[in-house]
């Protein structure tokens, strides 16, 4: 494990970094925003824990970490008479280390797919890191394009200066480069369509004040940083236009799985009339899913809540710590992947995107 101490000063930090030589670093985002630390993985067991553990985090990074933990394994059994057989074990670990963020299933079934279609085994290892470092690319371009349609979308309502809601962390450190909420909150401050930026800390982990503010402060957007339970005051009270948040997986419906908290943000949004944008790439629809409640969803340990401080404590009553909940199609006024934007989400619309791009 390498540190140090973070300065005042801007700095740029890659979440994701292929080594070489079988080698892949990864920023301990557990760490910020006070220490910047990185830890060297030199085996698909050191991946898989990674991404348990949320060394790496964000369903974006986490695919391409276990795309690149493939690769990696590949590269150090170096040759084989059955790949599959070889790798199986490897995807299995990587598939298991988190199952809400599809982003990961997604990533590793392009390597699955990737190593079914090789038909000489010596082309294995060099193959399939090419195939992990376009999971990673391919990322990063799709995040400028979700920030360009939606930063587009929010000029188009106005063409001034305007209070936009984040929520969580989905920017560059949680993506393969630029991000997917905080990518159209990027783009529209780079448009100078944003005059505030206004961000949840984000339970479990205060994901947005840790990561997301300090991101925003690295990039020079205006912000500030408040309680979960103040979203309601400040929609109110502070002319907010938009709430623009990202998705771990979206249903064949149009339902969003996303950090806990955003289906409350939806409500109060509905009420106080601010638009609500939903931002995730296309790979994020699972046509599989039919309702977003059918999804079973990760709780975190209660722990997390029985800390003041360096005091831990014990209520005497059960606790629960919920990372994702389900926001309702209804509520959402547009969902932004890097296809294209569908206002007024439905099964339909959902469909006809992703069949209209496979023809294409």
């Amino acid at each position: 494990m390498q540190s140090k101490t973070l300065s005042s000063e801007q700095v740029s930090l890659e979440s994701i970094e292929w080594l070489g030589n079988g080698h892949l670093r990864l920023l301990d985002q557990r760490r910020l925003p006070d220490r910047i630390a990185y830890r060297d993985c030199n085996n698909v067991a050191e991946v898989a824990e990674s991404i348990a553990s949320l060394v790496v985090r964000g369903g974006p990074a986490m695919g391409i970490a276990a795309a690149y933990g493939i690769a990696m394994a590949a590269q150090r059994i170096r040759t084989s008479d059955n790949w599959e057989a070889a790798l199986a074990a490897d995807f299995d670990m990587l598939e298991g280390a988190q199952s809400t963020a599809i982003s990961l299933s997604w990533a590793l079934g392009i390597m699955r797919e990737t190593l079914r279609k090789l038909t000489l085994p010596q082309d294995v290892p060099a193959r399939l890191l090419q195939a992990a470092i376009s999971v990673h690319e391919s990322d990063r371009e799709a995040n400028r394009s979700m920030g360009r349609l939606g930063m587009q979308l929010i000029g188009r309502r106005q063409k001034k200066p305007q209070k936009i809601m984040l929520h969580s962390n989905d920017g560059a450190l949680a993506t393969g480069g630029y991000g997917t909420a905080f990518g159209v909150v990027r783009a529209a401050h780079e448009a100078g369509l944003v005059d505030q930026v206004y961000v949840s800390e984000t339970r479990p982990l205060l994901q947005g004040a840790r990561l997301t503010a300090w991101e925003l402060a690295q990039a020079g957007i205006p912000a500030q940083l408040h309680i979960d339970s103040a979203a309601a005051h400040l929609m109110k009270s502070q002319n907010i236009a938009w709430v623009v948040v990202a998705a771990d997986r979206i249903a064949a419906n149009g339902d969003a799985i996303c950090k806990i908290g955003t289906y409350a943000l939806a409500v109060l949004a509905m009420h106080h009339g601010v638009r609500f944008m939903v931002v995730a790439s296309s790979s994020c629809i699972d046509l599989a899913l039919e309702v977003g409640d059918d999804l079973a969803l990760e709780e975190r340990s209660s722990r997390e809540l029985l800390q003041f401080g360096e005091r831990d404590f014990d209520t005497g009553i059960a606790v629960s710590n919920p990372v994702f909940d389900v926001t309702p199609a209804d509520l959402l006024d547009v969902i932004v992947t890097e296809k294209g934007a569908i206002e007024r989400p439905d099964e339909q619309k959902l469909a006809a995107l992703l069949s209209h791009h496979r023809l294409h």
